[in-house]
């Protein structure tokens, strides 16, 4: 068994992905062991490592002329273009092989040049980085986005709604508090609504998510894969589809390899509710060797405190979380964790945005990816900082 390490560490630990992976279950995880070689072949990229989408703006930038210009030549108007320069834009989205999408047309069309976006906790780092891709994608077609909170409240997140409304904005976001949340204002102003961080369809509206129940499968499979026999989980209050999905995945996992449900303690889901968790669960007599938390800041919270008790990671406790934000490369050890396709389901919502203009609604389910880190106890080395 390998040492806690004494020293800080030097930077995150080599990211090894897979993609709803189920993994073959054994006394240790088969990538310490490296005898999947088929697996590793399959395994993708890091997400920072991936070619993001090109925008309108990358083109511009190319062709050495504003987005404006971009846009003439793409929509073939308003304005005329100089044939020469139109050239160079034809030239530069040949080389980047941009593709503008009819539902973006469509969506900038509308009247403001703007969207709104209502996220239920903007403290959290995975709607700050969803806020982040949504805004390049809408920059990309030469729209602004209003960013608003509505700090698990539906009470507040019914005025935003409401406020946005009211601007006129030509469509919306919205990461809700509620599983039924109360729309009637943007159905009666015509404006096409996307709900986002969903885990199944909506009637009337079209939705974006990942399927967070075969995700949550995939993570307590690769603990199982480690020998464990006895995973906890750390979820929310909240009673939502997107809550008992993962937890409805844990439980699964466990059944399917005849393994018992092991504790379950439901907490807010920032750190302070992680830190709470982990001291409940690490005062009982008979305490899980391995702990499932369904988002990254129940996670750190976790670990600090089983550091606060002398338990390491993943020597005597192993840890996988669920999002894989930015912050869960960065805790000690690094998180492995379920990583949601941030850039990917912002760019789908855009389009959604466009295609419900023309009265198109859809659900688009995403899969989650594993990024093997060494919380799980999988023997990733370190590596340096990327940035």
């Amino acid at each position: 068994m390998r040492r806690a390490s004494a020293k800080p560490p030097r930077g995150r630990g080599e990211e090894i992905i897979l993609r709803g992976t189920q993994l073959e279950r054994g006394p240790c995880c088969l990538w310490c062991r490296g005898s999947t070689p088929n697996q590793r072949k399959h395994a993708v990229k890091p997400t920072s490592e991936r070619r993001r989408p090109v925008t309108r703006g990358d083109v511009a930038l190319h062709a050495g002329v504003s987005t404006a210009v971009v846009s003439y030549v793409v929509n073939a108007g308003p304005r005329n273009v100089a044939p020469a320069t139109r050239e160079r834009v034809l030239d530069a989205i040949r080389d980047l092989g941009y593709r503008p999408n009819a539902a973006a047309r469509a969506l900038k069309l509308g009247v403001s040049g703007i969207i709104g976006l209502v996220v239920s906790d903007n403290t959290n780092p995975f709607f700050a980085e969803y806020a982040r891709a949504v805004e390049r994608e809408a920059a990309g077609i030469d729209l602004s986005v209003i960013l608003t909170n509505s700090a698990l409240s539906a009470s507040l997140e019914h005025q935003l709604v409401q406020k946005l409304v009211s601007r006129q904005v030509d469509g919306l976001l919205l990461a809700s508090t509620d599983d039924d949340p109360d729309l009637e204002s943007a159905k009666d102003a015509h404006i096409p609504v996307v709900l986002i961080d969903r885990a199944g369809p909506e009637e009337g509206f079209a939705s974006v998510g990942v399927d967070f129940r075969e995700a949550s499968r995939t993570a307590v499979e690769h603990l199982i894969a480690h020998g464990h026999r006895s995973i906890g989980i750390i979820s929310g209050l909240s009673g939502g589809t997107t809550t008992r999905d993962r937890e409805l995945g844990w439980a699964e996992a466990l059944a399917v390899a005849g393994l018992p449900e092991g504790p379950m303690v439901r907490v807010d889901f920032g750190r302070i509710g992680g830190y709470e968790a982990g001291r409940r669960l690490l005062a009982l007599q008979d305490r899980p060797t391995a702990i499932y938390a369904i988002s990254d800041m129940q996670a750190i919270g976790l670990l600090r405190s089983v550091h606060e008790a002398g338990v390491r990671v993943p020597e005597d406790l192993a840890v996988i979380s669920f999002d894989g934000s930015a912050e869960s490369e960065y805790s000690w050890p690094p998180l492995t964790a379920m990583r949601q396709p941030v850039a990917e389901m912002a760019r789908a919502a855009i389009e959604a945005l466009g295609d419900g203009m023309t009265g198109i609604t859809a659900h688009q389910t995403f899969r989650a990816e594993l990024v093997i880190r060494r919380s799980c106890g999988c023997d990733a080395p370190d590596d340096e900082v990327s940035g």
